[in-house]
Parts: C-alpha cells; sequence; structure tokens
C-alpha cells in the first residue's frame, strides 16, 4: 500500500465512534434499529463549547448512512468502523444525506486538529515545534504542511494523506472556501460540489480574476506550493499520470521533479518523431495544465526560486509574483544577474521558444491576437504566427511590443530559435565551428552563430531551407537594430552619438541603420564600421535587406525588374545598370539612394582595404547567374547576328560545298 494509503486518513472518522453514542447522550432508543456498538479506539478531551458533541456526530453519521452501507457494502457491519468509513468514503453513490454528514464532518475536523485524533497524536510533537502557539483553529493543518519535510515519519504520513483528501474536496479546507466564495460564485460554481480536483483547478485558472481577494489569492498560492511536495497531492494530476508516473519516473516524488520528467520525455519523443508516445495522452493533457500553472509563478517551481531569490531581493524587489511578472522581471536584467540564475533563465528561454505556450507573458499579452491570427497554428509554431502578423495593421500593440522583446531574445543565441536550429544544423558546424566551440551550456553567445551565417549569405553558399530563414532575420534586424545583438554590442556608443533621436523613434523602420550607413566617415569604432560594412554587402545581395532604398526604389523595381528574382543580387544589378545606362527614367528617390549606395561602397573599399562591393559593369557577368552588362548584351547580340546570318546563307553555299 502507498505510503498515504486512505487507512491512516480514516482514523479522522474514528472521534465519531469515540463513546457509546446513546450512553453519552442520554438517549435509550426504544424499538426501532439497534444502536451502533460502544466504540473506544480514542477518548479525546470533551470537545469545545462551540463544537458539536463528538457522540452526536457519530449518531447522525449512524442515521444518515446506515441504509447506503446495507446497500453499498453488505459485507460489513458497523462493529468494523475503519472498514464502514472507507467504503463510504470510496463510494459516489452515496445518498444526499450521507455525503452530507460525511462531508461535514470531514471539514469541522479539519477546522480543529483537536477534532482530529490521528492527526493529534502522532503530530502533538511537530505541532509544537512548528506551529507558532497563537495559530488559530483551522490553521494547524497548514502549518504543518509548511513544514512536510520536516515532520517525523508518522505524523508527515497522515499529513499526507490529509492533503491528498484536501487536493481531492478542496471543500474541505473551510477557511480557504469561505475566502474564496466570490471567485466561487463568479467562475466555479459548475464544479463547486465536485469531489475530483475540478474546484481547485478552477480556483487556480481564475487566480487574475476581479472577483479574487488577496486572502483567497494567498490560499490558493499556498495549496499550490504545498502540491510541489508531492505529485499525489494534486488529485487530477495524480490520477491521470499515476501508471506513467510509475512506469517512466519511478523513485521520484517532488511534482516538479515529475512534471520535468515526464515533460522531457514528451518533448523528446515529439522531437525524434516517435512512433509512439510514450506518455499516455490523458497524462499529457493534464500534464499541459501543471506546465500551464507552475509557468505563472517562479516559487511553484521550488530549485529555480532558490537559485534566483538573491536576484529578485536585489532587482526585482517591488514586483509581485502573480501573472509569471517576476519572471519577466529577471529576463530583462538578464545580464545582471547571478550565474546561478542566469542559467535558469536561460534554460527556460530555451524550453519556451520550442513551446510557447509556456511563455505565460507572451500567452497572456498576446491571447486576443493568437485567436484573430494564429486559431489554426500548432502549439509549437505560435510564436512564429505571431511574428508573422506583427506589422499587420490589426496587430494589438502591446502584443507586437512583446513579440519584438522575444525576438530581441531568441536573436542572442541560435539555441533559442529552433526553427533556425533545425533548418541550419548542417550549416553551423559547417561554417561556425569555431563560435560553436567557445559556446558555454547556459549563457548566449551574443549572436554569434547568427552573425557567422549572414556573413555566408552575400555568397549564396548557406542550404536553401537556412538561407531563407537567414534573410529573414536580416530583413527584420533591418528594420529594427535592436534585433542584432553584434550591432548592439559594437555600435551602442556610435548609435547613442550619432543616432540618438532615430534610436529614440517608437516605430522602428530601418532609420537607425540607416543612419550609420550615412554617417559611415564618423564611425570610429573599427568594430562598428564592419558591422556597416557587412551590411552594405549583405543589402548589395538583397536589395529587401536594405529598407530605405527598397521602399525608395519600389515603384521602379516594379516598372523595370519584377520579373527579376531579389536574391543574388539579380535586382540591385538591374537597378544600377538602369542608373548608369540611363536607358530607362529611374525615380529622383530611387536614383539618389542608389547613388549614395556607390559612394558607401566605394568608402567602405577604401577604410576597410577590401574590392568595392560594387562590382564594376565592364565585366562580361555582373555576378554569376545575374543579368548581363551592356557590354555582354553587345557581345551577345554580334554571336545572334552572325549565327542569323550563316544559317541564311547555308543553304546556298550547300551546292559548292
Amino acid at each position: 500500500m502507498a505510503a498515504y494509503s486512505r487507512s491512516p486518513l480514516l482514523l479522522l472518522f474514528s472521534s465519531v465512534f469515540l463513546c457509546g453514542f446513546g450512553s453519552v447522550l442520554g438517549l435509550e432508543p426504544v424499538g426501532g434499529p439497534p444502536e451502533p456498538p460502544i466504540l473506544t479506539v480514542w477518548t479525546p478531551d470533551p470537545p469545545a463549547s462551540d463544537a458539536p458533541s463528538l457522540a452526536a456526530d457519530g449518531w447522525k453519521l449512524w442515521e444518515a448512512c446506515r441504509e447506503d452501507l446495507t446497500r453499498l457494502c453488505p459485507e460489513l457491519t458497523w462493529t468494523n468502523d475503519l472498514a464502514v468509513l472507507e467504503c463510504l468514503q470510496d463510494r459516489r453513490e452515496l445518498s444526499g444525506d450521507c455525503k452530507v454528514e460525511v462531508q461535514r464532518i470531514l471539514h469541522q475536523r479539519a477546522l480543529d486538529v483537536k477534532l482530529n485524533p490521528e492527526l493529534q497524536k502522532e503530530c502533538m510533537t511537530d505541532l509544537g515545534k512548528w506551529c507558532p502557539e497563537d495559530t488559530e483553529p483551522g490553521q494547524e493543518l497548514e502549518c504543518l504542511q509548511d513544514h512536510l519535510e520536516d515532520l517525523v515519519s508518522a505524523c508527515r504520513d497522515v499529513v499526507g494523506n490529509l492533503t491528498e483528501l484536501e487536493s481531492e474536496d478542496i471543500q474541505i479546507d473551510a477557511l480557504l472556501i469561505r475566502a474564496c466564495e466570490p471567485v466561487i460564485q463568479a467562475h466555479c460554481h459548475d464544479v463547486a460540489d465536485n469531489q475530483d480536483g475540478d474546484l481547485m483547478e478552477c480556483l487556480v485558472q481564475n487566480k487574475h480574476q476581479k472577483e479574487m481577494n488577496d486572502k483567497c489569492a494567498v490560499g490558493v498560492t499556498n495549496f499550490q506550493l504545498i502540491q510541489m511536495k508531492d505529485f499525489r497531492f494534486s488529485y487530477k494530476f495524480k490520477m491521470a499520470c499515476k501508471e506513467d508516473v510509475l512506469r517512466l519516473c519511478p523513485n521520484i516524488k517532488k511534482k516538479v521533479d515529475v512534471v520535468i520528467c515526464l515533460s522531457t520525455t514528451v518533448r523528446n519523443d515529439t522531437l525524434q518523431d516517435a512512433r509512439e508516445q510514450r506518455v499516455s495522452l490523458k497524462c499529457r493533457k493534464q500534464l499541459r495544465v501543471e506546465e500551464l500553472e507552475m509557468s505563472e509563478d517562479i516559487r511553484l517551481v521550488p530549485e529555480f526560486y532558490d537559485s534566483c531569490k538573491f536576484d529578485i531581493s536585489r532587482l526585482c524587489p517591488n514586483v509581485a509574483f502573480g501573472n509569471a511578472q517576476v519572471i519577466e522581471c529577471l529576463k530583462e536584467q538578464k545580464k545582471q544577474l547571478s550565474q546561478r540564475c542566469h542559467q535558469r533563465i536561460f534554460r527556460l528561454q530555451e524550453v519556451e521558444m520550442s513551446d510557447p505556450e509556456l511563455d505565460y507573458q507572451l500567452m497572456r499579452v498576446c491571447k486576443q491576437m493568437i485567436k484573430r491570427f494564429c486559431i489554426e497554428t500548432s502549439s509549437r509554431y505560435l510564436f512564429e504566427c505571431l511574428k508573422q502578423n506583427k506589422n499587420s495593421e490589426l496587430m494589438d500593440w502591446k502584443c507586437k511590443q512583446m513579440v519584438i522583446k522575444r525576438q530581441i531574445t531568441q536573436n542572442t543565441d541560435y539555441r533559442l530559435n529552433p526553427v533556425l536550429r533545425r533548418v541550419c544544423r548542417a550549416d553551423i558546424p559547417k561554417f561556425c565551428q569555431s563560435v560553436l566551440n567557445k559556446a558555454t551550456v547556459d549563457s548566449e553567445l551574443e549572436g554569434q552563430v547568427i552573425a557567422c551565417l549572414k556573413l555566408q549569405y552575400p555568397d549564396q553558399r548557406l542550404s536553401p531551407d537556412c538561407e531563407d530563414q537567414i534573410r529573414e532575420i536580416l530583413q527584420e534586424s533591418a528594420l529594427d537594430y535592436r534585433l542584432d545583438p553584434q550591432l548592439q554590442i559594437h555600435c551602442s556608443d556610435e548609435i547613442s552619438r550619432l543616432c540618438d533621436e532615430e534610436a529614440a523613434a517608437q516605430e522602428q523602420t530601418g532609420q537607425v541603420l540607416e543612419c550609420l550607413k550615412n554617417n559611415l566617415l564618423e564611425i570610429k569604432r573599427e568594430g562598428c564600421i564592419m558591422e556597416v560594412v557587412n551590411m552594405l554587402k549583405q543589402s548589395k545581395a538583397d536589395i529587401f535587406v536594405d529598407p530605405v532604398l527598397s521602399t525608395s526604389c519600389a515603384l521602379d523595381i516594379k516598372h523595370h525588374c519584377n520579373d527579376i528574382p531579389p536574391f543574388g543580387g539579380r535586382q540591385m544589378s538591374c537597378l544600377m545598370e538602369a542608373l548608369q545606362e540611363g536607358s530607362v527614367s529611374l525615380q529622383p528617390e530611387c536614383q539618389k539612394r542608389l547613388q549614395d549606395r556607390i559612394d558607401m561602397w566605394s568608402y567602405a573599399a577604401t577604410r576597410t582595404g577590401v574590392e568595392p562591393l560594387c562590382c564594376p559593369t565592364d565585366q562580361f557577368w555582373t555576378h554569376e547567374d545575374r543579368i548581363p552588362s551592356e557590354t555582354t548584351r553587345s557581345t551577345i547580340r554580334w554571336i545572334i547576328f552572325i549565327a542569323q546570318s550563316t544559317l541564311d546563307w547555308f543553304p546556298r553555299l550547300l551546292p559548292y560545298i
């Protein structure tokens, strides 16, 4: 039998049968049913004047449940009190009167440890040791639950049994139910009478509703913290996953460790495309509920909380724990965190990026936008969906800012971008092994791997899927400089000095990068110069990596280069040739921007000592697979003319051959 079996629990009820019912009450029934037997399991102190008589409790229970015993447990008699009570407790088919009486006695016993003989017998020493003398009635159990790990074995078993029962029917905690009455009436009335953990789950899910008062919120959170101590204290989780736990996570007791064990198993099976998931479907569904609940409050993951306690008091002293606000605060202060806490935050972000539903703040802020844009999107790709729609006119401003914040984080390390990690799995070790050699397990690479892949983009050396992903990152970071961690590292001082006004703009549309390009002569830091030069090179290969130029030349691209692929520098070459040959008339703004780019490329070449980024137009081809220059076109026209002439004259020459 499990450590927390029901038999000790049933001793809760033994006080009901402590004395002979009739003798204590002075009742001598005449006729009718026989008296219940006199039971002398334990003799308590006389009850307080405001508590009901123990004997009266027993008499009422016997009267309310005698028919249920005959109907549901015919093999038992009242002489075996523990067996009777165990049978009644396990039955869902109790009559109304019997069910009410059983629950009433349970509630009353939970309010006062003196009415709980087993708890008083096994826990008197621990009560004196851990619970102050001014502990009010009804709070003794909560005190013992808070110190569960410190209790002696016998007391721990009794408290554990009672906590299991409480998780099944939270109405046993009368003080909590009284405090939570408003939110129960508003949001949980449909499950208020259920005894399968539904009510507590409903209270947790509605912790932040306007009807939730401080007393109820504290009580619900405290019960959640108690549940973390043993997975069996969460009734629905225990019932859904007990077989999976025994099979996959044996000898693990703490709920948080069980959740991590099962979640890791599910994640591994998913990533490896396992033919069959090892965790059962019903357990996976409840596991998701537990994961979402734990993501709301850092205290529900004790090891995480312990690792970051000092950082919380130092960096987030006035931040409330609910709604994942403390976790969000730590994320925003990541560079100032202690090593232990930083490692925890990095691992958390890695999990959240691969499973965005676990990002509590993102899901809360973007709840309506997910319904609008991503209703049919798999949970694994919710963040990708939000990224793709962030510039929509229908996108909520707060959600957009949250998405940008997550993108900034994601670009700090390729491991935080599961799509990039998958599509570039061959390219990363091929081109960026030197960067990987410097990586540590739980710290960011500050965008070095992504920067390395960007360098391969102009020469089209990346695999097709990886190139597509890098193109997307380049285009996004060209619009918003904050998405480029290497640029931030090397150019932060220059941005503050030269482009402060552009950086302060609420909406980023590429103005900061344009400012750096225009002020290339003024930039002093070599690292920043190279960042700008690399951007110029990348925009030469893809005009859409240069948002200002592509916007200025949008009409000309449509009219003169629309049938030319935009990648590999093809559209840029098309515009450059149109500018230099004068064969077509470009828009004035487009002409100006193109001439600016030529000057920038020339200066970048002299400043860095490399060949000009703008390829000369008198070469045979301006770029591999790019449209031919005028010299090339003239040559081709001569070849075609000669070939055509040969074909025309060839029939006439045949008689002479």
